[in-house]
């Protein structure tokens, strides 16, 4: 395998290229993950006098069996947008590879062994299911982590909360290659609306967009003491 060096609306010295083949030790990127298939650094030049602290950029992707990872920074020459795009390559890498060997290490441990691993985690009874602690108005409640579930209300396990802003599906897709996940989370700027792009088989994608239908909308009674927003 080669590494690719280009550059966009600028040319690359001889010199730099060599430099980059040292940097970007094959030999060490191999070792964390043995199906690249590709390595190519592509270098630009920000032409704005206001950035020259930040007029060269850097980037490098990786792309293998898995997911594509990716790396870029600026900086005021291109040696050191290099040196600073190939440490965040190589943390990316060592963090995928350690995700791996930690998958394969860890050892799969039975339903009736969870509450003495997990902390707060449901007792389960002998036929798998959840040990109804208590009831209350003869509605069974049950306790899963730190929630107390009633009846047979939804399991929530964990619950994030991010501030998005709204981005292009090009954009979206950009990010989500360059986190290695498997899906993305955004908010489409075109449609104000959530939606969701995905990996499906191979280096194919998907996108699910939601929307509101106005009839159901109209149609909801007003909740219950106001509704939540700002």
């Amino acid at each position: 395998m080669d590494i690719v060096v280009k550059g966009r609306k600028t040319e690359v010295p001889e010199r730099f290229r060599k430099h980059v083949a040292e940097k970007l030790n094959l030999e060490k990127i191999q070792k964390l993950d043995g199906k690249v298939i590709s390595l190519d650094v592509e270098v630009s030049k920000e032409p704005n006098p206001r950035q020259a602290d930040r007029c060269d950029r850097v980037e490098i992707t990786l792309r293998s069996r898995g997911p594509v990872i990716r790396a870029e920074a600026a900086a005021s020459d291109p040696y050191a947008a290099l040196d600073l795009a190939a440490e965040k390559l190589g943390a990316r890498l060592r963090k995928q590879h350690d995700k791996r060997f930690s998958r394969r290490g860890a050892r799969r441990i039975s339903a009736a062994e969870v509450p003495d691993h997990v902390p707060g985690a449901a007792t389960l009874s002998g036929n798998g299911l959840p040990v109804q602690d208590e009831e209350t108005d003869g509605v069974p409640t049950k306790k899963i982590g730190s929630l107390e579930v009633k009846g047979e209300g939804p399991l929530v396990v964990r619950e994030k909360t991010h501030v998005a802003s709204p981005m292009s599906l090009d954009q979206a897709l950009y990010e989500m290659e360059l986190v290695g996940h498997d899906f993305y989370l955004f908010v489409d700027s075109e449609t104000k609306e959530p939606s969701v792009v995905y990996r499906r088989h191979a280096y194919d994608y998907g996108v699910i967009h939601l929307s509101t239908d106005p009839m159901v909308a109209e149609a909801q009674p007003p909740a219950a003491g106001g509704t939540l927003g700002g």
